[in-house]
């Protein structure tokens, strides 16, 4: 596959070219943490909450203030996303549950068991315009020390729907090994999963899973994969205003059309765990990459939720 290069941007198919701006550079926002994941952007606040997992803590970042601590102990946090309320919902690697922060401060557990077994340790979220959160739940976090600590599986990996008006939590997939990020098609007529496989295998499962959502958005029908990844795997990933799906890659950032093809990548010098749109006009890309967040402008904006 031929490509162009133009600034950090590599360019494999022409529909890529329009989402690049020659003259916006990756410019690094902070360094030195330990690993970078769950970015999530508050536009009513200007600023970026990011989780520093094995530190246990929870970053706040401001264009004026930089980098400051948001919240520490925080339950070696991983996925965050913003429910419809405007509200912080997380994902605790240590605690392996979901809990949702209240306007006024106070911390909800939103959910913790399944069906009196304990979830393994919640990774990434996205909240459906119905209210519904869809969480995916592998064994990363309770595997090691390193985020959170050993603990024993209660559950098989699985991908899971709750919905806070009456707790019920439902499994809505349970052919993974790893399941990993997740994000809604604008329509959210197509809700997308990233497979990453067991953790100590010796290959990355590299799959990206793409599943048809039923119209009532209480199933989900015709699983398949939807992009394969060419290096590292899909750890999060966003979607764009025209469906195009940002992914997380061991090389930088990968942009995906809706078909599948990949168009193009924005180059980054460490693996990338994962992103999100925000600033002005969700116009700007936030990178977690390793110990490095990084941000850059795209002639692109980012899907209207979160």
């Amino acid at each position: 596959m031929s490509s162009e290069m133009i600034g950090g941007f590599e360019i494999l198919d022409p529909r890529f070219r329009s989402f690049v701006l020659p003259n916006a550079p990756l410019v690094p926002l902070g360094e030195g943490f330990a690993w970078l994941e769950g970015p999530v952007w508050f536009a009513d606040q200007d600023c970026l909450l990011v989780s520093d997992l094995p530190n246990d803590r929870i970053l706040r970042w401001t264009e004026d203030g930089g980098i400051s601590v948001f919240r520490k102990p925080a339950g070696f946090p991983n996925g965050h996303t913003r429910d419809r309320q405007g509200r912080l919902v997380g994902c605790s690697h240590q605690h392996r549950h979901l809990t949702r922060t209240e306007l006024d401060g106070s911390i909800t557990v939103l959910a913790e068991h399944y069906r009196g077994r304990r979830l393994n340790s919640p990774n990434d979220l996205v909240c459906r315009s119905d209210g519904t959160i869809w969480f995916t739940d592998p064994l990363y976090g309770i595997n090691t020390d390193y985020e959170g600590g050993k603990q024993q599986s209660e559950l098989p990996p699985a991908l899971y729907r709750l919905d806070p008006a009456d707790g019920s939590l439902t499994v809505m997939a349970d052919d993974f090994e790893g399941p990993n990020g997740l994000a809604f098609s604008p329509d959210e007529r197509r809700l997308y999963v990233s497979e990453s496989g067991r953790q100590f295998a010796e290959e990355p499962v590299r799959h990206i899973r793409v599943f048809d959502v039923r119209e009532d958005g209480r199933r989900l029908s015709e699983g398949r994969i939807f992009h394969t990844i060419s290096l590292g795997f899909a750890d999060g990933f966003r979607v764009d205003q025209d469906g195009n799906v940002w992914s997380s890659a061991a090389d930088g950032v990968h942009c995906i059309a809706p078909d599948g093809t990949k168009l193009g990548r924005i180059a980054v010098p460490f693996p990338v765990s994962n992103l999100t749109f925000g600033g002005r006009n969700r116009a700007r890309l936030f990178i977690c990459a390793s110990h490095t967040l990084f941000a850059i402008y795209t002639n692109q904006r980012g899907a209207a939720w979160p």
